[in-house]
């Protein structure tokens, strides 16, 4: 079951601006380590850059400074070993809707299952769809298309096709995002119980009040550089008690 290690990770994009090309800072040195069976809430306004610290550790992105670990293996050369690596590690729900409209739910899981299990029997693919589908509370939807559910009901099955592998680990961007607080209560405790089953949990979310029930470790990016690090912490925080603080960065040093 793998540990993720940031070391010291910066990613840079190329932004044209008028008629000359420059730099903008996705995240800036971010060092920090998640254990395998951690729950993890990323926090920050709109433009911190929790979206491209979910891209680099999944894999999705490559730092242009520092790396980003897996069991203390390069995850940038575990994926040229192999380019479906990373979608046997982690199972990703991105912020933006994913599902095909035109194909059934079935089908839009049966092809991330191609990915995942390249060589798994189709018989053994149908029993698998209907027991992750099982497992997030969207039994018997199979031959629906995405335009006949709720948009709660489509984040699950989002949920659903991101485990089909059984990764180990979910990475979740803003998956409680638009949805009413029934839809949002039911999401985070499904998380919270397959979370208990072993699978780490990172999840980017605005959602500040259910951060603050849950009290699970937080991490706090600001401008693209970590703000704060606490182990049982709520929505925003940077200082904690030294017991229940993994990293902490005081602002005006930042």
């Amino acid at each position: 079951m793998p540990n993720i290690e940031l070391d010291h990770v910066t990613k840079l994009y190329r932004s044209p601006r008028l008629f000359r090309q420059s730099m903008e800072t996705g995240v800036e040195q971010i060092s920090l380590s998640i254990q395998q069976g951690e729950f993890v809430f990323v926090t920050g306004k709109s433009g911190a850059g929790k979206s491209t610290l979910l891209n680099l550790i999944s894999g999705q992105t490559r730092p242009s400074r520092g790396k980003v670990y897996v069991d203390q293996k390069d995850l940038a050369w575990l994926l040229k070993l192999s380019r479906n690596r990373a979608a046997t590690i982690f199972g990703k729900v991105c912020q933006e809707p994913t599902l095909i409209r035109k194909r059934t739910i079935e089908e839009n899981l049966a092809l991330a299952a191609k990915i995942v299990l390249t060589k798994e029997p189709s018989q053994m693919t149908e029993a698998r769809i209907k027991k992750v589908l099982a497992l997030v509370g969207m039994r018997g939807v199979e031959k629906k298309y995405p335009v006949e559910l709720s948009i709660g009901e489509c984040r699950r099955v989002e949920l659903a096709r991101a485990m089909i592998g059984s990764p180990p680990v979910l990475i979740l961007d803003e998956i409680t995002a638009n949805l009413d607080e029934d839809s949002i209560w039911d999401i985070l405790h499904l998380l919270g119980d397959i979370n208990r089953r072993g699978t780490t949990v990172i999840m980017a979310t605005h959602a500040s009040q259910y951060v603050n029930i849950m009290r699970r470790r937080v991490i706090t990016l600001s401008e693209g550089r970590l703000l704060g690090d606490v182990k049982k912490g709520k929505y925003g925080d940077v200082l904690g008690r030294k017991e229940d603080t993994f990293l902490i960065y005081r602002t005006d040093s930042i």
